[in-house]
């Protein structure tokens, strides 16, 4: 049988997805493109926004049109955190949430041999344990992503997360060094260690375990060459964590610091949990840490109450951290969250213009950082893209480099000096 995978949402969902791909393949499945015809298809939800939704409803009936017989499977955030909405999707076969996602293709097999439907969702509860998973293979991929935490606890004013995913939780660091080992041995140079909320890293052991601990872990495996994160929250960076990265070589100077907002009034109601003041200290100290290092981030726009001085506050703060990327959002109403009721909602037509302008500033600052590295000599660790400017790689703080080579480097690593800047990247030639 065939079974195709369509995945909405994070790198934790990617990872999630790819699990349940090694699942199926192992019992017997092929694991084909959710275009083309299959006998299963899953679809892994995610529930941030309500165009996630909208699109998790699009794709079950574009894949049941195509293939009417086939079992159509919807899992994820979605239907966790919204179990009433998912159970009225007709096209959905078999639902399950975003804990025990071992048992879904259990609950296939079930449908199959009854063709009744199948809706198992476990409720999350206070005190869960880590879902024991392992990936050993990301197809076409030359990092792996491992994600090592689950749950959040932080209850921003406009995120459902909380009660999609439950509590923190952390993958035991046992586990972690048999699936570090095991991408090692498979070819991996590059791991990214993920998480829902990823600083709270063994928050439930009482600080017994902490996020800085998987990190150094990951750095002492052999064949593992470099070590990244996902996506930050920037107060719960410690001056202990900081330099303790530091003092590993093979960490990759690139931090990922959801900022969301760069005025503080918003951050109140938001809920956000530091000040624009202490975001940009612990921008500095990241700096002073580190050589070359890059900040990305998010930022939503037209969030309720956010007024033209408010958002005017938003861009100054943006171009004076100076990010090495922005990611702009409009502000999407959620149901179910503080937020979505809250007074003085923006409308559409401005988050869109609000959106574009923004998006322009921060393309200006994009390439005034490219700019920056022009001149340096950097690592870069080559993908499988092949592109018109040569063979795309990444450099430790995770700027994009494409290079023309005589001989196939995809999945090495090389020393490039960067020598200009083509649009979203840095154009080099080899110099070892």
């Amino acid at each position: 049988m065939r079974a195709a995978f369509y995945t909405l949402g994070c790198k934790v969902n990617q990872y999630e997805t790819q699990i349940l791909e090694q699942i199926f393949y192992d019992n017997g499945f092929d694991i084909v493109s959710p275009d083309t015809a299959a006998d299963v298809f899953v679809i892994n939800s995610c529930t941030v926004t309500s165009s996630g939704d909208k699109k998790t409803r699009q794709a079950l009936r574009r894949f049941k049109r195509a293939n009417p017989q086939a079992v159509a499977a919807l899992t994820g955030c979605f239907p966790q955190a919204f179990p009433d909405a998912a159970e009225k999707i007709p096209e959905a076969d078999v639902i399950t949430g975003s804990y025990n996602r071992a048992s879904l293709l259990t609950n296939i097999q079930k449908y199959l041999a009854t063709g009744e439907r199948v809706i198992d969702i476990t409720a999350h509860e206070r005190g869960e344990k880590f879902e024991s998973m392992k990936a050993s293979k990301f197809l076409d991929r030359t990092r792996a992503f491992i994600k090592i935490q689950d749950g959040c606890d932080r209850y921003c004013s406009y995120c459902i997360i909380p009660m999609a995913r439950g509590p923190v939780r952390s993958k035991p660091l046992a586990e972690l060094e048999e699936e570090l080992a095991g991408l090692a041995k498979s070819g991996y140079k590059e791991v990214v260690l993920v998480g829902i909320n990823l600083p709270s890293y063994g928050k439930e052991t009482g600080g017994k375990l902490r996020l800085i601990d998987a990190i150094e872990l990951a750095c002492a495996v052999n064949g593992i060459e470099r070590v990244r994160l996902g996506s930050l929250e920037p107060e719960l960076l410690t001056d202990d964590d900081i330099a303790r990265m530091a003092a590993q070589p093979k960490f990759c100077p690139q931090f990922h610091l959801s900022l969301q907002s760069g005025c503080d009034a918003t951050l109140k109601r938001m809920n956000r949990h530091y000040t624009g003041a202490e975001y940009k200290e612990i921008v500095q100290k990241l700096r002073a840490a580190f050589d070359n290092a890059a900040m990305t981030t998010d930022i939503v726009v037209g969030f309720p109450g956010e007024t033209d001085e408010e958002f005017a506050q938003c861009i100054q703060f943006a171009k004076d951290v100076g990010f090495a990327k922005v990611h702009v959002f409009p502000y999407s109403v959620r149901e179910g969250t503080r937020a979505a009721t809250m007074p003085n909602q923006v409308t559409k037509a401005v988050k869109e213009v609000r959106c574009a302008a923004l998006s322009r500033e921060m393309e200006e600052v994009r390439r005034a950082f490219l700019q920056t590295q022009v001149g340096k000599t950097e690592q870069v660790l080559f993908e499988t893209t092949e592109t018109a400017l040569g063979t795309e790689g990444y450099t430790k703080n995770y700027i994009p480099v494409r290079v023309l080579a005589d001989t196939d480097i995809r999945g090495q690593l090389h020393n490039v000096k960067l020598v200009s800047v083509s649009g979203d990247c840095c154009i080099g030639k080899l110099a070892d």
